[in-house]
């Protein structure tokens, strides 16, 4: 018997946009959620589904077993905020001083309406459902630990699928999914650099060797890179972000530090950029007669979506919205993401559901502490889960 999706998850919008409202109430940072996830705990046990718990307890891998053997597909959601004080005036606002100011509480709550209907119809299933709610997608990373941990094993999952709404992608029309054939989100690395000189009075530079003036030729140096030894072509992208050092007007200082980020879709030009700053940096800095440590923090990995399955996930989406309803993105967004992952280790898809909502008037953009979400677009990422779910395990 073949299910309605959209009715069925229709009937349960007014609880997926409560969840996600209790939810946006209790924001936690990082890899420590203890009262998100015993919420979501709380939730699952309601619904009888069964889960365990990875992290120290802050993450949680629920199971749908379906009434045949077959496949096991995963829906992952993320679940942190971010630590800004949220301005956003709602009656549900934050009130602990931090934020969820990207949508992760909708991410949430739009997973544990999936859940719902999937469980109520697991007689249906052949094959079997993980629910991936997962700790510091923000910082520093809660998709590794997870994997590390055994979250893709016992049962081995064989496709993964997440979500992200809100405004990702300035492409993406409100009320549309935005998805990508392939490399969809970049990398998203640090790099620290120290340059160490000698200090003297500001009076007498030529008795220093000036880690300033070497910062600045380094700096300048690494702006080529992309510029000069990456392919137009192929999205890059070198951001200096800090630069920390000096005490004074009149004291030339020992060490300045530099910080920032690269972000790449092509896993080579990834490491031929770090393998670039390392080069320049240690070069400039012994042209100039200082010296220098090169810390290149490789983190999120690419987010690439499996041509094959993203092709049929757009044929599980035609069930659930209409057809100018879902954008092909052409290029990928600089930002990361760590559902990158996942995807590493099962083919599988991330989308966008375009749904930012406005504040005084303005639809303010993620990080913001005026950035909201509309609950009234919930009901299409909770049904394409469900929708998705269903066709890969025919």
């Amino acid at each position: 018997m073949m299910i309605d999706v959209l009715r069925e998850v229709k009937k349960i919008e007014k609880e997926i946009i409560s969840w996600r409202r209790e939810l946006h109430k209790i924001p936690e940072l990082g890899l420590e959620l203890p009262n998100t996830s015993k919420y979501i705990q709380r939730k699952l046990s309601e619904m009888k589904i069964e889960y365990h718990t990875l992290v120290k307890g802050n993450a949680i891998v629920g199971i749908i077993k379906g009434s045949k053997e077959g496949k096991t597909i995963a829906l992952r959601a993320d679940m942190d905020g971010l630590p800004i004080k949220e301005e956003t005036g709602l009656s549900f606002a934050s009130t602990n001083g931090l934020m969820h100011a990207c949508g992760h509480d909708a991410h949430s709550a739009m997973l544990l309406g999936a859940a719902k209907v999937l469980n109520e119809n697991k007689d249906k299933l052949k094959g079997n459902v993980k629910l991936f709610f997962q700790p510091g997608e923000e910082y520093p990373g809660g998709a590794l630990p997870m994997i590390e941990e055994g979250a893709m094993e016992d049962p081995k999952v064989d496709a993964v699928l997440g979500l992200h709404n809100g405004s990702i992608s300035k492409d993406v029309a409100k009320g549309k999914i935005g998805v990508c054939y392939g490399p969809m989100m970049a990398s998203m690395d640090r790099i620290l650099i120290k340059i160490k000189g000698k200090g003297s009075h500001g009076a007498y530079p030529e008795q220093s060797i000036d880690p300033i003036s070497t910062a600045a030729e380094v700096i300048s140096a690494l702006q080529r890179i992309v510029s000069r030894e990456v392919k137009a072509i192929d999205p890059a992208v070198l951001s200096i972000t800090r630069i920390n050092g000096g005490f004074n007007q009149n004291i030339i200082p020992d060490v300045v530090e530099i910080e920032g980020t690269v972000r790449a879709v092509n896993p080579e030009t990834r490491n031929f950029i770090a393998k670039r700053i390392d080069e320049i940096t240690r070069g400039v800095t012994t042209a100039m007669r200082a010296d220098c440590e090169v810390e290149y923090e490789f983190k999120y990995p690419p987010l690439i979506n499996s041509e094959d399955f993203t092709k049929n996930f757009v044929e599980s989406a035609k069930k659930v919205v209409s057809t100018e309803s879902i954008y092909e993105m052409k290029d990928p967004v600089m930002g990361g993401e760590d559902m990158a992952y996942f995807l590493e280790k099962a083919p599988g898809t991330f989308f966008f559901l375009s749904n930012p909502n406005k504040v005084d008037g303005i639809a303010y953009p993620h990080h913001s502490s005026k950035f909201d979400v509309d609950e009234n677009l919930f009901y299409i990422g909770s049904s394409l889960f469900v929708q998705a779910v269903l066709d890969f395990l025919k």
